[in-house]
């Protein structure tokens, strides 16, 4: 009995290898299916993590600009939505709940690109508050919570979903001045309606206090330092990252 035991262990032994080598790709399907559900499963969880993290900052800073604000609602809203950095974290809230909701993604929101030109987007955010308005902009309490949450926390999550789930090699550097046009329209949009509104969300593009040229100046700047961001993490994505 023992001899059989050992037959049948050599001839199962001798059918396994025969079989990884005749026909690999079946052969190791289940283990690729396994690890495949378990990359689904934690990018889920993740985006899960960060629509929650997202929702709750761009509704937290809306609930606080209504309670101290010092116009009418309505204009209240429209100036809200005229901040980068709402309307970007706002994009990036929606881009994770699309993860955790819809289900033919392919289509949808895993085009390539769209995940690296959000995480351009919330590195702007997060690079200009650290460099340019966190000296002259001190909140305190909740204000202070949510604050670091669009401008800090919210880019770092995003770089961490980047650099674990996009797939650079598809990305190519010709995209990079289609992602291009959302800033500059955002650009337009202040410029303009702050012609008659006088409101301008940000000091640097702020014609009444800096003139005209010197915000037309700042904004080309802003726009020439997105397109080196971009062109840097793309580069980064396909050289390093290599994905």
């Amino acid at each position: 009995m023992e001899c059989v035991f050992q037959l049948l262990f050599i001839h199962w032994d001798s059918v396994s290898r025969a079989g990884s080598i005749l026909f690999p790709a079946l052969w190791h399907y289940p283990n690729r299916l396994r690890k495949f559900k378990q990359h689904y499963v934690m990018k889920k969880n993740l985006a899960v993590l960060f629509a929650l993290v997202g929702w709750f900052a761009v509704i937290t800073q809306f609930v606080l600009l209504i309670e101290n604000r010092i116009t009418s609602i309505p204009e209240a809203i429209i100036r809200f939505f005229s901040f980068f950095t709402i309307l970007t974290n706002t994009l990036v809230a929606i881009y994770f709940t699309c993860i955790v909701f819809i289900k033919n993604q392919e289509k949808a929101i895993n085009k390539p690109g769209l995940l690296t030109a959000i995480t351009m987007y919330i590195i702007m955010v997060g690079s200009v508050y650290q460099i340019a308005l966190r000296q002259i902009w001190q909140p305190k309490g909740i204000q202070m919570v949510v604050d670091e949450l669009l401008h800090s926390i919210m880019p770092i999550l995003v770089t961490i979903f980047w650099f674990m789930y996009e797939t650079t090699r598809s990305v190519k550097y010709s995209q990079i001045l289609k992602w291009a046009i959302y800033p500059l329209i955002f650009l337009i949009f202040i410029l303009v309606r702050g012609s008659f509104s006088n409101f301008y969300p940000y000091p640097f593009v702020d014609v009444t206090n800096l003139g005209l040229t010197k915000a037309l100046i700042n904004s080309a700047v802003l726009l020439l330092i997105f397109l080196i961001i971009s062109a840097l993490f793309l580069f980064i994505g396909k050289s390093v990252i290599k994905k």
